[in-house]
């Protein structure tokens, strides 16, 4: 498989489950469909966006605008399945999770055929998959996942490095993205279901221990 085509898929399939992501937590609050709509483009793309502002590239979705549409197409899907508040809580958990594991390959791997080093490469792969989840959350009032002792962050950190040294070990694309994304799910899955979490920061003086 070429390296257009398998990241092609796996950007499809990001965008949709992320902008799901986006519409469901839209739906939670009672937004109407324009609102959903409105969200499920701003979290499919938003990290996207940010990494190729920052690679001095063109942004994905102005050059194909089917991204767009597949944003919308989960807007109006979120909106017209009925469901109970316990589903929605449980797939806008799960599938977050899915996309921040192939988003985080996506991004690393646009950034490697960009030219850049394996260390931006990272860090793009992470920007990607973060912020668009970042951005659903701020603009629903719901606490961001940053300000959670959750593992996230980690996740898609893990995701992006095992696809990056998969590929600097001549592993193919498929083989390569895969490993990622599996990496990636497995860890943020973890968190999920075992509850597993970093270490937070300690704070000096007498301040209470936890």
């Amino acid at each position: 498989m070429t390296v257009s085509l398998t990241f092609t898929i796996i950007d499809y399939l990001a965008v949709a489950v992320f902008a799901i992501t986006g519409a469901l937590a839209g739906a939670r609050k009672g937004m109407d469909l324009v609102g959903l709509v409105w969200l499920a483009a701003v979290t499919g793309i938003g990290g996207g966006t940010m990494r190729d502002l920052l690679l001095a590239q063109q942004v994905f979705w102005v050059a194909e605008p089917a991204y767009l549409y597949i944003a919308t197409a989960a807007a109006v899907l979120v909106f017209l399945t009925p469901r109970t508040p316990k589903a929605s809580d449980a797939a806008l958990l799960w599938l977050d999770a899915a996309g921040l594991a192939f988003v985080s390959v996506v991004g690393a791997g646009k950034a490697l055929a960009s030219g850049a080093p394996a260390s931006v490469a990272v860090l793009m792969g992470v920007i990607t998959a973060s912020l668009g989840g970042i951005l659903r959350d701020v603009l629903v009032q719901e606490p961001s996942i940053l300000m959670r002792r959750e593992i996230y962050i980690t996740a898609a950190v893990l995701g992006a490095a095992v696809f990056v040294a998969a590929h600097a070990a001549g592993v193919g694309n498929a083989g390569a993205a895969l490993a990622g994304v599996a990496a990636g799910f497995a860890l943020r899955a973890g968190a999920i279901v075992r509850g597993w979490r970093l270490p937070g920061a300690r704070m000096g003086g007498e301040g209470p221990q936890r």
